[in-house]
């Protein structure tokens, strides 16, 4: 062997080239400084290969106890911070791989005898990646347990309702918050599922063809707790759907968590005042000392963007590779991390800033006293008087023109008022009676609205107790 290819001999196809490769490409290509956080899976699966090696008689039982031996010293270096990685072993699996032959010998390089690092890299991610979405199941249903919380304390606390930013009907706060139980809900259906398809065991598929070795992979799934075995050597070492389908449920948990942070800035803003956040989740101002700034929603809000950019690189990567394994690959790892890292911290940080919402009633309600908020339930008054929807719609939007110019709102108009803006439309000013009043206050609006999914108290309270029962699931 030339001095130039024995100074390629960390390398795991060293005796094919003739000289190293260059420091600069080195550094280009390795992915250990980010890829060893898969460390604790590369072991895993390492182990349970190993096992299945023995057990199938294609390495000896004492090459097994070694193996173990030195991962069992290998963990405790990592946990310890002892372990030294390096550019030269390129990735997490080599510089681990590199280290238990430097421990125990000969029986360290057997280890990787049917396999390759394209099916050891698929099966790590696999393992890395079904740990994180039990993490993220976790702590939805930490975030949505604070949100049941609130919601049941303000399941009656009158809310404006907005569409196009403009004041719609009344609703109540706990029944505004339910509808971001309801979306982590599905996300937490999204995880679920993304998680079944993760769950096949890739190990076993070698480079791309499979191997000659008896291997036994239904053994190895069984091992690592994988439901089923990818049926294809090809496409378990090159597919990365279960890495964009996870990328796209933390993208869109993020949204939603995005869109409520949306909400929370405008509800601080004094130009709504209903809600107060706690001081830990706020910031002041360098120059203006009266700020109390909400920069964590905000942030969630920034955030959102470079995980949606994170969905889009892992989609840009993938369509334009031939089968089988690309190093085009190895850029999935670092989007991958980022999405999930980010939705962690997301979540843990919002579960708490929940607890922190100070909810403002008399602001609430007293916003409700502008934008005639209760003209559905006039019009729907009339209907259920006799007159026809289109018509009562007609005869109610008369109404709200006629209490626009006297600058008032619908409840304070009197019966008169009402039966006179309206006889343009016959039949409806008749249909005005005294129990019209009852009508247009909030606390009427709301409790009419008394259906599976309405925003009635007491629907709310049962909502709030069928979601209580699915999260004790």
């Amino acid at each position: 062997m030339t001095d130039k290819s024995s100074g390629n001999a960390s390398g795991a196809w060293s005796g094919r080239f003739s000289e190293p490769v260059s420091d600069l490409v080195k550094r280009y290509t390795a992915s250990v400084f980010f890829d060893c956080r898969m460390a604790a899976q590369d072991i895993r699966g390492s182990l349970a290969h190993a096992r299945m090696l023995a057990k199938q008689n294609i390495i000896g039982n004492q090459d097994l106890s070694d193996i173990e031996r030195g991962m069992a010293q290998i963990i405790g270096e990592i946990e310890r911070g002892e372990f030294v990685w390096t550019l030269d072993g390129e990735d997490v699996h080599m510089n681990i791989e590199q280290r238990l032959t430097a421990l125990i010998g000969d029986a360290g390089k057997r280890l990787h005898t049917g396999r390759s690092r394209n099916d050891q890299v698929a099966t790590d991610i696999r393992l890395w990646l079904r740990d994180a979405i039990d993490s993220i199941l976790v702590l939805i249903g930490d975030f949505q347990k604070n949100v049941l919380d609130l919601a049941e304390l303000h399941a009656a606390t009158p809310l404006p309702g907005h569409t196009h930013l403009q004041i719609a009907q009344p609703v109540t706060f706990g029944h505004h918050l339910m509808a971001y139980y309801e979306m982590t809900r599905r996300d937490a259906e999204r995880f679920a599922d993304v998680r079944r398809r993760t769950n096949r065991l890739p190990l076993g598929s070698a480079a791309l063809a499979g191997t000659s070795y008896p291997i036994d992979r239904e053994f190895v799934a069984r091992e690592l707790g994988f439901d089923e075995v990818c049926e294809n050597s090809l496409d378990a070492v090159s597919d990365r759907d279960f890495a964009i389908e996870f990328c796209a449920a933390v993208a869109t948990t993020m949204m939603h968590l995005s869109r409520l942070s949306e909400e929370l800035i405008l509800w601080m803003s004094p130009r709504f005042g209903f809600i107060d956040l706690a001081d830990r989740f706020t910031t002041g101002s360098s120059i203006m000392p009266q700020k109390k700034n909400p920069d964590v929603p905000e942030l969630v809000r920034g955030k959102t963007g470079r995980v949606n950019g994170h969905l889009i690189a892992l989609l840009t990567l993938m369509k334009g590779q031939p089968l089988a394994y690309n190093k085009d690959n190895q850029e999935d790892k670092e989007p991958l991390f980022d999405a999930a890292d980010t939705l962690i911290d997301t979540l843990r940080i919002y579960a708490d800033m929940i607890t922190g919402i100070k909810v403002k009633p008399d602001n609430m309600l007293q916003a409700l006293s502008l934008g005639f908020a209760t003209a559905t339930d006039l019009a729907d008054y009339l209907v259920k008087k006799g007159l026809a929807f289109r018509d009562a719609h007609e005869a109610v939007a008369l109404a709200v023109r006629a209490a626009e110019i006297k600058g008032g709102e619908l409840p304070h108009m009197s019966i008169d008022e009402l039966r006179a803006c309206m006889a343009h439309v016959a039949g409806a000013g008749e249909k005005i009676g005294e129990d019209i009043y009852a009508v247009l206050t909030v606390e009427g609006s709301l409790a009419s609205r008394s259906h599976i999914g309405g925003t009635a108290p007491n629907q709310v309270r049962a909502a709030i107790e069928r979601a209580r029962a699915r999260l004790a699931k």
